[in-house]
């Protein structure tokens, strides 16, 4: 907010009044200004870009999968047809499958076999659809930073000029100064919708994590159960 009021305000100075320009035309004439932190910038931006596709994308064909693999396998779960749930859970990519088998693979071996089997494969993968928030969380953090540099190289270029001419001028400062708020500007534009898009995947992952446990729990309880029934 600071950074545009500048912008507004050194507009406002005589000569340095932009031409009427489309929104477009303004916001590439201001890219071409920024200067030579556009590249690093525009790298940033594509990676934090690609990333975000690629895991909503990751992340709505892994909840479909689950969705329809726990609705089967608690069908086949309730009917106690171990051996299909068991068929089908191994035949599954989804995250929740391999869970569900690595636990009715030791169906034999007791509910507390089962329990460590689940929560062992459980963490591996969490691991595995956590991958990618590394890199947003970075692209999240480091594009403000190279805003900043840029502005403190502007501003540095602004006061050369200063010390160059040896006196204090509007068009001598201005270049500098604009290149400082842009490149601000710019890294904040980066960083914004990638954190947004970061915290909406931790929530999508979240969810996706309770739908598992909570299955992994009913296979726990059924299991149990039916250990239970061939006791008594």
């Amino acid at each position: 907010m600071l950074a545009m009021r500048l912008y507004g305000a050194l507009l406002q100075i005589p000569g340095l009044d932009s031409p009427k320009l489309t929104w477009q035309q303004q916001l590439q004439q201001n890219w071409v200004d920024t200067g030579w932190m556009r590249w690093p910038l525009a790298v940033t931006a594509l990676i934090g870009l690609a990333v975000c596709i690629w895991k909503l994308a990751d992340l709505m064909s892994k909840a479909r999968q689950t969705k329809k693999v726990l609705g089967e396998v608690d069908e086949l779960l309730a009917q106690r047809k171990m051996k299909e749930a068991l068929d089908l859970s191994k035949a599954s990519e989804a995250p929740v499958a391999k869970i569900l088998f690595a636990g009715l693979e030791r169906h034999d071996e007791g509910t507390e076999r089962v329990t460590k089997a689940i929560e062992n494969q459980g963490l591996i993968e969490m691991s595995k659809l956590e991958k990618g928030l590394i890199v947003l969380a970075t692209v999240t953090n480091v594009a403000p930073l190279m805003g900043f540099l840029g502005t403190v190289l502007g501003m540095i270029s602004a006061f050369q000029a200063i010390e160059a001419a040896g006196e204090v001028e509007a068009t001598l400062v201005a270049g500098g100064i604009k290149v400082a708020l842009l490149t601000t500007a710019f890294g904040l534009l980066i960083a914004i919708p990638v954190s947004v898009c970061h915290n909406y995947f931790v929530a999508r992952i979240d969810a996706l994590v309770i739908e598992m446990e909570e299955s992994a729990q009913k296979v726990v309880d059924t299991l149990h159960a039916i250990e239970a029934g061939k006791s008594g």
